[in-house]
Protein backbone atom coordinates (compact mmCIF):
# COMPACT_ATOMS: atom_id res chain seq x y z
CA UNK A 1 0.00 0.00 0.00
CA UNK A 2 2.81 2.39 0.91
CA UNK A 3 4.60 1.82 -2.39
CA UNK A 4 1.40 2.37 -4.38
CA UNK A 5 0.67 5.56 -2.46
CA UNK A 6 4.20 6.79 -3.10
CA UNK A 7 3.90 6.11 -6.83
CA UNK A 8 0.57 7.95 -7.02
CA UNK A 9 1.96 11.02 -5.26
CA UNK A 10 5.15 11.00 -7.33
CA UNK A 11 3.08 10.60 -10.49
CA UNK A 12 1.05 13.66 -9.51
CA UNK A 13 4.20 15.64 -8.87
CA UNK A 14 5.45 14.77 -12.36
CA UNK A 15 2.16 15.30 -14.23
CA UNK A 16 0.79 18.49 -12.67
CA UNK A 17 3.83 20.64 -13.64
CA UNK A 18 3.27 19.73 -17.30
CA UNK A 19 0.22 22.05 -17.25
CA UNK A 20 2.28 25.07 -16.17
CA UNK A 21 3.16 26.21 -19.73
CA UNK A 22 -0.55 26.55 -20.63
CA UNK A 23 -2.01 27.46 -17.23
CA UNK A 24 0.92 28.99 -15.35
CA UNK A 25 -0.67 30.28 -12.15
CA UNK A 26 -3.18 27.52 -11.26
CA UNK A 27 -0.83 24.70 -12.27
CA UNK A 28 2.10 26.10 -10.27
CA UNK A 29 -0.11 26.67 -7.24
CA UNK A 30 -1.39 23.08 -7.55
CA UNK A 31 2.20 21.80 -7.70
CA UNK A 32 3.06 23.96 -4.68
CA UNK A 33 0.10 22.62 -2.69
CA UNK A 34 0.96 19.00 -3.51
CA UNK A 35 4.54 19.70 -2.46
CA UNK A 36 3.24 21.00 0.87
CA UNK A 37 0.90 18.11 1.66
CA UNK A 38 2.71 15.05 0.28
CA UNK A 39 4.48 14.29 3.55
CA UNK A 40 1.20 14.71 5.43
CA UNK A 41 -0.40 12.21 3.04
CA UNK A 42 2.40 9.73 3.65
CA UNK A 43 2.11 10.14 7.43
CA UNK A 44 -1.69 9.70 7.32
CA UNK A 45 -1.16 6.26 5.79
CA UNK A 46 1.74 5.38 8.07
CA UNK A 47 4.34 5.49 5.29
CA UNK A 48 7.75 7.09 5.69
CA UNK A 49 9.57 7.18 2.33
CA UNK A 50 13.34 6.77 2.69
CA UNK A 51 15.43 9.81 1.85
CA UNK A 52 12.38 12.08 1.84
CA UNK A 53 14.40 15.31 1.99
CA UNK A 54 16.35 14.51 -1.20
CA UNK A 55 13.23 13.21 -2.93
CA UNK A 56 11.34 16.38 -2.03
CA UNK A 57 14.06 18.70 -3.32
CA UNK A 58 14.38 16.73 -6.56
CA UNK A 59 10.63 16.93 -7.22
CA UNK A 60 10.64 20.63 -6.30
CA UNK A 61 13.37 21.37 -8.81
CA UNK A 62 11.55 19.41 -11.49
CA UNK A 63 8.43 21.55 -11.36
CA UNK A 64 10.50 24.70 -10.94
CA UNK A 65 12.46 23.74 -14.07
CA UNK A 66 9.24 23.35 -16.04
CA UNK A 67 8.07 26.70 -14.63
CA UNK A 68 11.32 28.37 -15.73
CA UNK A 69 10.99 26.95 -19.25
CA UNK A 70 7.35 28.08 -19.36
CA UNK A 71 8.53 31.59 -18.50
CA UNK A 72 10.63 31.45 -21.67
CA UNK A 73 7.44 30.59 -23.56
CA UNK A 74 5.04 33.06 -21.97
CA UNK A 75 6.74 36.04 -20.37
CA UNK A 76 6.84 39.30 -22.29
CA UNK A 77 8.93 41.35 -19.85
CA UNK A 78 12.67 41.29 -20.42
CA UNK A 79 13.47 42.67 -16.91
CA UNK A 80 11.26 40.07 -15.23
CA UNK A 81 12.88 37.30 -17.27
CA UNK A 82 16.35 38.51 -16.25
CA UNK A 83 15.36 38.44 -12.58
CA UNK A 84 13.68 35.04 -12.76
CA UNK A 85 16.65 33.49 -14.58
CA UNK A 86 18.96 34.53 -11.74
CA UNK A 87 16.53 33.34 -9.06
CA UNK A 88 16.07 29.95 -10.70
CA UNK A 89 19.73 29.11 -11.20
CA UNK A 90 20.62 30.51 -7.78
CA UNK A 91 18.17 28.10 -6.16
CA UNK A 92 19.29 25.22 -8.41
CA UNK A 93 22.90 25.77 -7.32
CA UNK A 94 21.79 25.87 -3.69
CA UNK A 95 19.95 22.55 -3.88
CA UNK A 96 23.02 20.93 -5.47
CA UNK A 97 25.22 22.29 -2.67
CA UNK A 98 22.73 20.96 -0.11
CA UNK A 99 22.95 17.49 -1.64
CA UNK A 100 26.75 17.67 -1.67
CA UNK A 101 27.13 18.96 1.89
CA UNK A 102 23.87 17.91 3.61
CA UNK A 103 24.12 21.23 5.47
CA UNK A 104 20.53 22.43 5.93
CA UNK A 105 21.52 26.09 6.30
CA UNK A 106 22.49 26.09 2.61
CA UNK A 107 18.78 26.17 1.78
CA UNK A 108 18.46 29.32 3.90
CA UNK A 109 21.33 30.97 2.01
CA UNK A 110 19.84 29.91 -1.34
CA UNK A 111 16.09 30.39 -0.72
CA UNK A 112 13.43 29.45 -3.24
CA UNK A 113 12.50 33.02 -4.13
CA UNK A 114 11.93 31.94 -7.74
CA UNK A 115 8.64 30.21 -6.97
CA UNK A 116 6.86 33.17 -5.36
CA UNK A 117 8.34 35.61 -7.87
CA UNK A 118 6.84 33.47 -10.64
CA UNK A 119 3.48 33.63 -8.86
CA UNK A 120 3.79 37.41 -8.44
CA UNK A 121 4.42 37.86 -12.17
CA UNK A 122 1.46 35.69 -13.08
CA UNK A 123 -0.80 37.59 -10.68
CA UNK A 124 0.20 40.81 -12.43
CA UNK A 125 -0.45 39.21 -15.82
CA UNK A 126 -4.02 38.31 -14.82
CA UNK A 127 -5.13 41.83 -15.61
CA UNK A 128 -2.14 44.03 -16.37
CA UNK A 129 0.76 44.15 -18.81
CA UNK A 130 3.97 42.96 -17.08
CA UNK A 131 6.07 44.51 -19.85
CA UNK A 132 5.13 47.96 -18.49
CA UNK A 133 6.73 47.20 -15.10
CA UNK A 134 10.28 48.49 -14.71
CA UNK A 135 13.33 46.44 -13.79
CA UNK A 136 13.57 48.36 -10.51
CA UNK A 137 10.10 47.26 -9.46
CA UNK A 138 10.73 43.64 -10.39
CA UNK A 139 13.97 43.67 -8.36
CA UNK A 140 12.16 45.24 -5.40
CA UNK A 141 9.46 42.58 -5.69
CA UNK A 142 12.06 39.82 -5.63
CA UNK A 143 13.86 41.44 -2.68
CA UNK A 144 10.63 41.74 -0.68
CA UNK A 145 9.77 38.09 -1.31
CA UNK A 146 13.33 37.04 -0.46
CA UNK A 147 13.55 38.96 2.83
CA UNK A 148 10.03 38.93 4.23
CA UNK A 149 8.65 35.61 2.98
CA UNK A 150 11.29 33.10 1.95
CA UNK A 151 13.99 33.69 4.58
CA UNK A 152 11.54 33.15 7.49
CA UNK A 153 9.98 30.17 5.70
CA UNK A 154 13.31 28.52 4.89
CA UNK A 155 14.52 29.06 8.46
CA UNK A 156 11.29 27.57 9.85
CA UNK A 157 11.42 24.49 7.64
CA UNK A 158 15.10 23.71 7.18
CA UNK A 159 16.94 25.22 10.17
CA UNK A 160 14.43 25.15 13.04
CA UNK A 161 12.72 22.11 11.42
CA UNK A 162 9.35 23.10 12.84
CA UNK A 163 5.97 21.82 11.70
CA UNK A 164 2.96 24.14 11.49
CA UNK A 165 0.46 21.55 12.74
CA UNK A 166 2.58 20.58 15.73
CA UNK A 167 3.33 24.22 16.60
CA UNK A 168 -0.34 25.24 16.52
CA UNK A 169 -1.24 22.24 18.66
CA UNK A 170 1.40 23.26 21.23
CA UNK A 171 0.48 26.96 21.13
CA UNK A 172 -3.23 27.26 20.27
CA UNK A 173 -3.23 31.00 21.06
CA UNK A 174 -1.35 31.48 17.77
CA UNK A 175 -4.48 30.55 15.78
CA UNK A 176 -6.49 33.75 16.46
CA UNK A 177 -3.33 35.81 15.85
CA UNK A 178 -2.86 34.19 12.44
CA UNK A 179 -6.54 34.77 11.64
CA UNK A 180 -6.18 38.46 12.51
CA UNK A 181 -3.01 38.76 10.41
CA UNK A 182 -4.70 37.18 7.39
CA UNK A 183 -7.78 39.38 7.84
CA UNK A 184 -5.56 42.46 8.13
CA UNK A 185 -3.73 41.57 4.93
CA UNK A 186 -7.02 41.01 3.11
CA UNK A 187 -8.40 44.36 4.28
CA UNK A 188 -5.15 46.12 3.34
CA UNK A 189 -5.27 44.67 -0.15
CA UNK A 190 -8.94 45.54 -0.59
CA UNK A 191 -8.97 49.11 0.77
CA UNK A 192 -5.38 50.34 0.36
CA UNK A 193 -3.73 48.45 -2.51
CA UNK A 194 -6.72 47.82 -4.77
CA UNK A 195 -7.70 51.52 -5.29
CA UNK A 196 -4.08 52.33 -6.15
CA UNK A 197 -3.72 49.73 -8.87
CA UNK A 198 -3.52 51.02 -12.45
CA UNK A 199 -6.35 50.46 -14.86
CA UNK A 200 -6.49 46.89 -16.14
CA UNK A 201 -4.99 46.22 -19.56
CA UNK A 202 -7.33 43.34 -20.35
CA UNK A 203 -9.99 41.11 -18.81
CA UNK A 204 -9.01 38.52 -16.22
CA UNK A 205 -7.54 35.35 -17.69
CA UNK A 206 -5.37 32.57 -16.28
CA UNK A 207 -4.49 30.73 -19.49
CA UNK A 208 -1.19 31.63 -21.14
CA UNK A 209 -1.34 34.20 -23.90
CA UNK A 210 -1.09 32.99 -27.51
CA UNK A 211 2.36 32.62 -29.00
CA UNK A 212 3.64 35.41 -31.24
CA UNK A 213 2.35 34.97 -34.77
CA UNK A 214 5.91 34.84 -36.09
CA UNK A 215 6.72 31.86 -33.82
CA UNK A 216 3.58 29.74 -33.61
CA UNK A 217 4.47 27.00 -36.10
CA UNK A 218 7.24 24.42 -36.27
CA UNK A 219 8.48 25.82 -39.57
CA UNK A 220 8.91 29.29 -38.07
CA UNK A 221 10.78 27.88 -35.08
CA UNK A 222 13.03 25.91 -37.44
CA UNK A 223 13.80 29.03 -39.45
CA UNK A 224 14.77 30.95 -36.31
CA UNK A 225 16.82 28.11 -34.83
CA UNK A 226 18.73 27.42 -38.05
CA UNK A 227 19.54 31.13 -38.42
CA UNK A 228 20.47 31.97 -34.82
CA UNK A 229 21.38 28.86 -32.82
CA UNK A 230 24.87 27.45 -32.52
CA UNK A 231 26.13 24.38 -30.71
CA UNK A 232 28.68 26.43 -28.78
CA UNK A 233 26.52 29.18 -27.31
CA UNK A 234 25.24 30.63 -24.06
CA UNK A 235 21.91 28.86 -24.65
CA UNK A 236 23.67 25.48 -24.82
CA UNK A 237 25.60 26.23 -21.63
CA UNK A 238 22.37 27.18 -19.87
CA UNK A 239 20.69 23.99 -21.10
CA UNK A 240 23.63 21.88 -19.90
CA UNK A 241 23.57 23.52 -16.47
CA UNK A 242 19.80 23.19 -16.06
CA UNK A 243 19.52 19.53 -17.09
CA UNK A 244 22.90 18.41 -15.77
CA UNK A 245 22.39 19.84 -12.28
CA UNK A 246 18.79 18.60 -12.13
CA UNK A 247 19.92 15.08 -13.04
CA UNK A 248 22.65 15.36 -10.42
CA UNK A 249 20.00 16.13 -7.79
CA UNK A 250 17.95 13.12 -8.89
CA UNK A 251 21.10 11.03 -8.72
CA UNK A 252 20.93 11.32 -4.92
CA UNK A 253 17.39 9.92 -4.92
CA UNK A 254 17.58 7.01 -7.35
CA UNK A 255 18.89 3.76 -5.83
CA UNK A 256 21.73 1.83 -7.42
CA UNK A 257 23.65 4.71 -8.99
CA UNK A 258 27.26 3.67 -9.58
CA UNK A 259 28.68 6.77 -11.26
CA UNK A 260 30.32 9.62 -9.41
CA UNK A 261 28.79 13.09 -9.42
CA UNK A 262 31.32 14.29 -12.00
CA UNK A 263 30.77 11.28 -14.25
CA UNK A 264 27.01 11.74 -14.11
CA UNK A 265 27.17 15.44 -14.90
CA UNK A 266 29.65 14.99 -17.75
CA UNK A 267 27.59 12.14 -19.21
CA UNK A 268 24.38 14.18 -19.12
CA UNK A 269 26.20 17.20 -20.56
CA UNK A 270 27.43 15.07 -23.47
CA UNK A 271 23.89 13.88 -24.17
CA UNK A 272 22.58 17.46 -24.06
CA UNK A 273 25.20 18.68 -26.54
CA UNK A 274 24.47 15.78 -28.90
CA UNK A 275 20.76 16.62 -28.67
CA UNK A 276 21.52 20.26 -29.50
CA UNK A 277 23.43 19.14 -32.59
CA UNK A 278 20.50 16.94 -33.63
CA UNK A 279 18.00 19.76 -33.03
CA UNK A 280 20.06 22.06 -35.25
CA UNK A 281 20.31 19.45 -38.00
CA UNK A 282 16.55 18.87 -37.93
CA UNK A 283 15.78 22.60 -37.92
CA UNK A 284 17.98 23.21 -40.95
CA UNK A 285 15.87 20.69 -42.84
CA UNK A 286 12.63 22.28 -41.56
CA UNK A 287 11.59 18.90 -40.25
CA UNK A 288 10.45 19.59 -36.65
CA UNK A 289 7.11 18.16 -35.60
CA UNK A 290 4.14 20.40 -34.79
CA UNK A 291 2.88 18.15 -31.99
CA UNK A 292 4.78 18.51 -28.72
CA UNK A 293 3.75 15.01 -27.66
CA UNK A 294 5.00 13.50 -30.92
CA UNK A 295 8.25 15.47 -30.67
CA UNK A 296 8.73 14.18 -27.11
CA UNK A 297 8.11 10.60 -28.20
CA UNK A 298 10.65 10.83 -31.02
CA UNK A 299 13.15 12.43 -28.64
CA UNK A 300 12.72 9.57 -26.14
CA UNK A 301 13.37 6.99 -28.87
CA UNK A 302 16.39 8.93 -30.07
CA UNK A 303 17.94 9.12 -26.60
CA UNK A 304 17.12 5.44 -25.96
CA UNK A 305 19.21 4.64 -29.03
CA UNK A 306 22.02 6.86 -27.78
CA UNK A 307 21.92 5.11 -24.40
CA UNK A 308 22.20 1.70 -26.07
CA UNK A 309 25.18 2.94 -28.05
CA UNK A 310 26.81 4.37 -24.92
CA UNK A 311 26.22 1.10 -23.03
CA UNK A 312 27.75 -0.92 -25.87
CA UNK A 313 30.77 1.39 -25.94
CA UNK A 314 31.28 1.25 -22.17
CA UNK A 315 31.07 -2.54 -22.12
CA UNK A 316 33.94 -2.72 -24.59
CA UNK A 317 36.07 -0.94 -21.98
CA UNK A 318 34.87 -2.94 -19.00
CA UNK A 319 32.11 -0.63 -17.81
CA UNK A 320 28.34 -0.64 -18.01
CA UNK A 321 25.22 1.48 -17.42
CA UNK A 322 22.53 0.97 -14.80
CA UNK A 323 19.67 0.46 -17.24
CA UNK A 324 16.85 1.61 -14.95
CA UNK A 325 18.54 4.86 -13.95
CA UNK A 326 19.69 5.49 -17.52
CA UNK A 327 16.13 5.10 -18.81
CA UNK A 328 14.81 7.53 -16.20
CA UNK A 329 17.43 10.12 -17.06
CA UNK A 330 16.77 9.58 -20.77
CA UNK A 331 13.06 10.36 -20.36
CA UNK A 332 13.73 13.34 -18.06
CA UNK A 333 16.36 14.72 -20.41
CA UNK A 334 14.10 14.21 -23.44
CA UNK A 335 11.21 16.06 -21.77
CA UNK A 336 13.25 19.09 -20.75
CA UNK A 337 15.04 19.33 -24.11
CA UNK A 338 11.70 19.14 -25.94
CA UNK A 339 10.30 21.98 -23.83
CA UNK A 340 13.49 24.03 -24.19
CA UNK A 341 13.62 23.60 -27.97
CA UNK A 342 10.01 24.74 -28.32
CA UNK A 343 10.00 27.58 -25.78
CA UNK A 344 13.43 29.21 -26.00
CA UNK A 345 13.00 30.49 -29.60
CA UNK A 346 9.76 32.19 -28.53
CA UNK A 347 11.58 34.09 -25.81
CA UNK A 348 14.46 34.96 -28.12
CA UNK A 349 12.12 36.41 -30.74
CA UNK A 350 10.29 38.51 -28.15
CA UNK A 351 13.50 39.80 -26.57
CA UNK A 352 15.05 40.55 -29.97
CA UNK A 353 12.01 42.63 -30.89
CA UNK A 354 12.26 44.57 -27.62
CA UNK A 355 15.97 45.24 -28.12
CA UNK A 356 15.50 46.84 -31.53
CA UNK A 357 15.60 50.64 -31.41
CA UNK A 358 12.34 52.37 -32.14
CA UNK A 359 12.13 53.84 -35.65
CA UNK A 360 12.90 57.56 -35.72
CA UNK A 361 9.82 59.68 -35.31
CA UNK A 362 8.70 61.52 -38.44
CA UNK A 363 8.61 65.22 -37.69
CA UNK A 364 5.42 66.83 -38.98
CA UNK A 365 6.03 69.40 -41.69
CA UNK A 366 4.50 72.83 -41.18
CA UNK A 367 4.96 76.05 -43.12
CA UNK A 368 8.06 77.72 -41.71
CA UNK A 369 8.68 81.37 -40.96
CA UNK A 370 10.76 83.68 -43.10
CA UNK A 371 14.38 82.69 -43.07
CA UNK A 372 13.60 78.98 -42.69
CA UNK A 373 16.35 76.54 -43.49
CA UNK A 374 16.50 74.61 -46.72
CA UNK A 375 14.93 71.56 -45.14
CA UNK A 376 11.85 73.46 -43.98
CA UNK A 377 8.70 73.63 -45.99
CA UNK A 378 8.02 77.36 -46.13
CA UNK A 379 6.74 79.69 -48.81
CA UNK A 380 8.53 79.56 -52.13
CA UNK A 381 10.75 82.34 -53.44
CA UNK A 382 7.90 83.68 -55.52
CA UNK A 383 5.57 83.79 -52.53
CA UNK A 384 3.57 80.73 -53.58
CA UNK A 385 3.10 78.00 -50.99
CA UNK A 386 5.70 75.27 -51.13
CA UNK A 387 4.59 71.84 -52.19
CA UNK A 388 4.13 69.19 -49.48
CA UNK A 389 7.07 66.90 -48.95
CA UNK A 390 6.05 63.43 -50.15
Amino acid sequence: MGTLLFLVVVGGRFVIPLFIPRFPLPALVAALVLDGVDQTIFQAFGYDPPGYQSYDKAMDMFYLSVAYLSALRNWTSRPALQVVRFLFFYRLAGVVLFELTEWRAVLLIFPNTFEYFFIAYEIVRLGWDPARVSLRRWVLTAAAIWIFIKLPQEWWIHVAQLDVTDTLAAYPWLIPILVLVVAGLALGIRFWLWPRLPQRAWSWHVAADPLPTEMDTAAERDAWVSAHWRVLSAATVEKVMLIGLLCLIYGYVLPGRRSSDLELFVGVAAFVVINVMISLAVARRTASLESALAAFGVRVLLNAGLLLAADWLLRRFGGDINTGIAQFFGVLLSLLITLDDRFRPVSQVRMAAQSRPDPPAVRPVFPGPAGATAGDSGPGADGTPAKDVQ
